[in-house]
């Protein structure tokens, strides 16, 4: 671990839902509209594919794509989508909770019998 990473405690999905609410409403003065974080959600998913695509793909890096972090392109992806939930009333830990129970109720045997997997 190095000094930076001991720095930072673990944040639960509730807390980090409150701490984005906290951050808009007393530096960001208010929510985008539901449409734009959407648009910027589609935006931020684009660079870190774009990222992933040269970090782990077949693309080169361009001038423009150094020093970009994944890490930050990542929270970048999960700081819209928790503006997004924010605003339209979702309980991310719920609803994380109900699709992992979803997930695993419907694919408890499916990837164990995928030949592909193996």
């Amino acid at each position: 671990m190095n000094e930076n990473e001991a720095n930072f405690a673990p944040v639960s999905i509730p807390e980090a839902q409150r701490m984005v609410d906290e951050w808009i409403r007393t530096i960001g003065v208010r929510y985008f509209s539901e449409l734009t974080n959407l648009a910027i959600l589609t935006e931020e998913v684009g660079e870190l594919a774009r990222i992933m695509a040269r970090t782990y793909g077949d693309q080169s890096f361009k001038k423009s794509d150094l020093g970009k972090n994944l890490g930050e392109e990542m929270a970048d992806v999960l700081w819209v989508l928790i503006c997004l939930a924010n605003q339209t009333g979702v309980d991310m830990n719920k609803a994380f909770l109900e699709s992992m129970e979803k997930k695993t109720k419907r694919d408890k045997d499916r990837h164990q019998n995928n030949s592909k997997l193996k």
